[in-house]
């Protein structure tokens, strides 16, 4: 059947996703359980990595989070506050959302290199001890975020997660470097 109020092959953007409104959920509201997150998010990781292998699933998960960082940066931040201002509304958001409680361990004005740490992560913890971290989509959540805030490309690699065996997840976030190759 042919949706008649939308035009031929026109694609829904992540704004036309986001609208829920008081109308859609107006028993539920906009909270969901780790549960229905965990599902959502690990039956897609091995669904991907089944069909495509565990290098593609890394990648299509890392893209995804980075647009959701640019989105979440774009709607939700305010992209004007100094640093500091920045990272604890950052900070706020997310605890409020429930998707972890943030930590900055280091922060590099010079390199612009950050260390962060997210404890009781949506994605992880509390998973049993897997040997590898499983953070991916986090990762590109915080580069979205930060190379909307800076106006620089950042690469943001997890180093510890609760599956690796530590008790929170631990981020490495640099700008990334630009070649010129000719």
């Amino acid at each position: 059947m042919k949706n008649i109020f939308f035009e031929d092959n026109q694609e829904f953007t992540l704004d036309d996703y986001m609208c829920y409104g008081k109308d859609g959920r107006g028993n539920l509201g906009d909270h969901i359980s780790i549960v229905t997150y965990r599902l959502l998010e690990y039956s897609l990781k091995i669904e991907l990595m089944e069909q495509f292998g565990k290098d593609v699933q890394i990648d299509i998960f890392r893209k995804a989070g980075y647009r959701s960082g640019v989105y979440f940066a774009s709607h939700i931040l305010d992209l004007h506050l100094p640093f500091h201002e920045f990272v604890a509304q950052l900070q706020k958001e997310l605890k409020h959302l429930k998707i972890g409680i943030l930590r900055i361990e280091d922060y590099d004005e010079k390199t612009g290199k950050i260390v962060l740490t997210v404890s009781e992560d949506a994605d992880c913890s509390g998973l049993p001890f897997i040997g590898e971290t499983v953070c991916n989509y986090d990762e590109g959540f915080f580069s979205g975020v930060l190379s909307k805030y800076t106006g620089k490309s950042y690469s943001v690699i997890e180093v510890d997660c609760w599956a690796t065996g530590d008790r929170v997840c631990r981020f490495q976030a640099m700008v990334e470097e630009i070649t010129n190759h000719e």
